[in-house]
Formats: structure tokens, sequence, C-alpha cells
């Protein structure tokens, strides 16, 4: 990840920009950059496709083998309430990534189509802070221990008070 990071910065770096050129976006990313780039940005636009690329599709693939042994190993409980708590915290999981890499894809694949920076903009705030802010409630609150620590400590503030 951060070869791939150096390279794409050194050859950004490479490239010719406007000055007084606003990017419409929430923070500076590489396809915004390369789109208001003056230069020549082909070689850097290969990159990124490449790249990106490739940190999908192993990370995915590591992701369906492991799911494929979750799955084999849950059939072969015998309790289906365990069977249900994991396969519903699986699906949590796998719907967070879903989102995780789906609007990550769609920023910087979809950065050669012309479409609104609100778009672009609303898609980054999805995989940015979104999913991040989902994982506590997938992993830990809907745990029974954290449930209960969580409600004494409120029931307790609300005493205090």
């Amino acid at each position: 990840m951060f070869c791939f990071s150096l390279i794409l910065t050194l050859l950004v770096k490479q490239l010719n920009f406007t000055t007084g050129t606003e990017i419409p976006h929430i923070f500076c990313e590489v396809a915004q950059l390369l789109k208001i780039a003056r230069s020549d940005a082909l070689i850097d636009i290969i990159f990124l496709y490449v790249s990106t690329a490739l940190l999908v599709v192993f990370p995915v693939a590591g992701m369906l083998y492991s799911y494929s042994q979750i799955v084999s190993s849950l059939m072969k409980m015998s309790s289906s309430v365990s069977k249900y708590k994991a396969f519903f915290t699986c699906g949590s999981h796998l719907c967070v990534v879903s989102l995780f890499y789906g609007t990550g894809l769609g920023v910087y694949l979809s950065s050669a189509v012309a479409h609104s920076p609100q778009r672009s903009t609303i898609a980054s705030v999805m995989y940015i802070v979104v999913t991040p802010m989902l994982n506590p409630f997938i992993y830990s609150l809907r745990n029974n221990h954290v449930n209960r620590a969580l409600g004494s400590l409120l029931s307790r503030e609300t005493s205090l008070l």
C-alpha cells in the first residue's frame, strides 16, 4: 500500500496545474487531482486503475476464501441459534465491506467519467466516514457484555444527575 501511494504521489508531482484551481471535493483525492491537471496524466490514470484493481482483487479474494471457510464451518454446527448469530454477524460485516469497496471503487474508477462533484463527495463520505462508524455497531454493541456495561454506565450517570 505504501509503495502504491508513494509511486502515485511521485507521478502526480510531475503534473502541471493552473494557479488558483479549486478542487470541488471534501479533500484532495488523486482522482480529483488528475481531473484538474493541465499536463498529460495518462500514465497516472493507468497506474491509478492498475493499483486500484490490485488493491481490490487480493483483499476481496482473501475475504471470499475466508467466508467460504466460515460458511463451511457454520454448516457443521448443530445449534441453529449459534448459526443464526454467526450468519448475522457475517452478513453485517459483508454489508459494510461491500459499502466500503463499492463506494471507494465508484470514486476511483469513475474518475474518467464526468459526473457531478456532489455524487463523488457523497461516495467519499460513505467510505471514509460512514463505514468506520458502523464497525462499533456491528462488533460491539450487539455483544451482551458490552450492552450490560453500557446500560450500567448510563444508569449510573443518570442517578448522579
